[in-house]
C-alpha cells in the first residue's frame, strides 16, 4: 500500500507508542528469570512479537493481555523444536543467536526475511567462538540463517568491534550472565550507539543481574540469577523524534506524552537538536512529556550521531525548512539497518528537492527553494517511510510514499496518530 501526505499545520497531543529496545530487553530478561514477570506497556509490533515467539521456543510461558503481558521464564534455555524465525528483527536474531549456546546440548537454526538475511552478523559469531561457541553462517559469508551448537558458554575474554552495531555487544552481555566463567568484553575500535548498552545494562540490573562497566571494557560476573521483575517500557523517544520533526517543520505545536527522562535512550538527543535548530522545546519531566513548538524557518547545524543513528531519518527532514545546510555525520552503521539508510535518505530526498551529498558516513542536505510534489520509496524500511511521510507535510501538492505496512515493524498507529493531529495523510490501496 501506499500513502499520499501534503502541506499540515499539526496541533493536538498524542501519547507515543511504547520503546522497541526496551520491550525487547524486557521480554528477554523476563525470559531467563525463575519465576513470574509482569511487563506493563509493552509495543506489541512485528519486531517484538519475533522476540516473544523466540522467548516462548526457548521454553518461556508468555501471557499477553492488551499491551501487558505475564511472563513465566526459566533460568534454563530448552532447545527449540523448530527454527528461529526472527522475520525483520535485527535485536531479535542477534540476542537469540547468543542465547542459543546456552541450550543444554543440539543445534538451533536462526533466519529471517530477506532483508535480515543480509544484514551482518558476522562479529558476533566471532564474538561466540572466542568464548568456545560453535556457529556459523550456513552461507559461510556471516549473514542468516545462522546455526549455533548449544553446549554453554565457557566465558574468558572475547573482543568485538564496536563500529557496526551496540546489538552484538548487548547479546554477549546478556548471554554471559549464564557463563561458566566471568567474561571480559573489550570493544575495540569506535564504540556507537553507547545509549542503547546502557539500556541493557539497565535492563539487567532490574532483573538482578551484574554487569562492571569501564568505557569500553565489561566484566560479566558468571552463572547469575535472573529475578522476576515487574517492569513498565517507557515511551519510544526514536518513534517519537518522526512526530517532533513534523511539528517543528509544519510550524506546529504539539505535545508527545508517555515519555520517562529516566531511562537511559539513544534518541532523547532528538530534543537538543532541535533546540540547537531554534525550535520551541517545553520539558514536563514529572509529567513525562515534550511540547514542539514550530518555528517559520530552522536553523543550520552540524550533528554527530553515532550514538544516535536511527535519529538519522527525522533528523534528515528538519532540512526542508531550514536556514542553511545541516550536516550530519557518525553514521556509518546506519548503512546496515533493514537498507542502506544513508543512500536511501539521499536518494529519495533529492526527488523532493532537497539538495543532498552523500558521504561514508553521513549526508549533507540544504533547503531546497520550493519542496516539489514527489513519489517516494520506503526500500521497505519504517524509518525512511516515516522520514517521507513527514517530509510530505510541507509540500503543496500531494506526495506519494510506498510502504505503509513497514510500520509494524516499530509504530504501528504512526499514521492514524498523525492524522489525529491535523495531518493529511491518506491511506491508498
Amino acid at each position: 500500500m501506499t500513502l499520499s501526505s501534503k502541506k499540515s499545520i499539526l496541533k493536538g497531543a498524542v501519547r507515543i507508542p511504547p520503546s522497541k529496545s526496551y520491550t525487547h530487553r524486557a521480554l528477554i530478561a523476563a525470559s531467563l528469570s525463575d519465576g513470574n514477570s509482569k511487563l506493563d506497556n509493552l509495543l506489541l509490533s512485528s519486531d517484538t512479537l519475533a522476540t516473544v515467539d523466540a522467548c516462548i521456543a526457548f521454553g518461556s510461558q508468555i501471557k499477553i493481555t492488551g499491551n501487558s503481558a505475564n511472563v513465566s521464564g526459566s533460568s534454563s534455555i530448552k532447545l527449540p523444536q523448530n527454527i528461529i524465525n526472527a522475520n525483520n528483527s535485527g535485536t531479535t536474531i542477534r540476542i537469540m543467536t547468543a542465547l542459543s549456546s546456552l541450550c543444554p546440548d543440539g543445534y538451533v537454526v536462526l533466519t529471517g526475511d530477506e532483508s535480515l538475511r543480509n544484514r551482518p552478523m558476522e562479529p558476533l559469531l566471532d564474538a561466540l567462538n572466542q568464548l568456545g561457541v560453535m556457529c556459523w553462517s550456513t552461507r559461510l559469508n556471516g549473514t542468516p540463517p545462522i546455526i549455533v551448537k548449544g553446549g554453554g558458554l565457557n566465558g574468558g575474554s572475547v573482543e568485538i568491534p564496536g563500529n557496526i552495531s551496540s546489538q552484538f555487544i548487548t547479546a554477549i552481555l546478556i548471554a554471559s550472565t549464564k557463563s561458566k566463567k566471568d567474561v571480559k568484553l573489550a570493544v575495540t575500535g569506535m564504540l556507537v550507539s553507547r545509549p542503547y548498552i546502557d539500556s541493557t545494562i539497565r535492563i539487567l540490573d532490574l532483573f538482578g543481574c551484574n554487569v562492571i562497566s569501564n568505557n569500553d571494557q565489561f566484566i560479566i560476573p558468571s552463572n547469575q540469577s535472573f529475578t522476576p521483575t515487574n517492569f513498565t517500557v517507557p515511551g519510544d523517544f526514536s518513534s517519537a523524534s518522526f512526530i517532533m520533526a513534523a511539528a517543528a517543520i509544519t510550524n506546529g505545536t504539539v505535545k508527545i506524552e508517555g515519555l520517562d527522562f529516566n531511562m537511559p535512550q539513544a534518541d532523547m538527543r532528538m530534543i537538543d537538536i532541535l533546540l540547537e535548530l531554534g525550535v520551541g522545546v517545553e520539558i514536563n519531566k514529572l509529567e513525562g512529556s515534550v511540547t514542539i513548538n514550530g518555528v517559520d524557518s530552522l536553523g543550520s547545524g552540524d550533528f554527530n550521531l553515532s550514538d544516535s543513528p536511527d535519529l538519522l531519518p527525522a533528523v534528515a527532514t528538519l532540512a526542508s525548512k531550514t536556514s542553511g545546510e545541516i550536516s550530519i555525520h557518525g553514521v556509518r552503521h546506519a548503512r546496515f539497518k533493514e537498507t542502506d539508510r544513508i543512500s536511501a535518505l539521499a536518494n529519495e530526498f533529492k526527488k523532493a528537492g532537497i539538495i543532498v551529498v552523500e558521504s561514508d558516513d553521513g549526508l549533507r542536505l540544504s533547503p531546497p527553494s520550493n519542496l516539489k510534489p514527489f513519489k517516494a520509496d520506503s526500500h521497505l524500511d519504517h524509518r525512511i517511510f516515516m522520514a517521507l511521510s513527514v517530509l510530505g507535510l510541507v509540500s503543496d501538492s500531494k506526495c506519494i510514499i510506498s510502504g505503509n505496512e513497514t510500520i509494524s515493524v516499530s509504530y504501528p498507529s504512526f499514521i492514524s496518530d498523525i492524522q489525529s493531529l491535523g495531518g493529511s495523510f491518506e491511506v491508498i490501496n
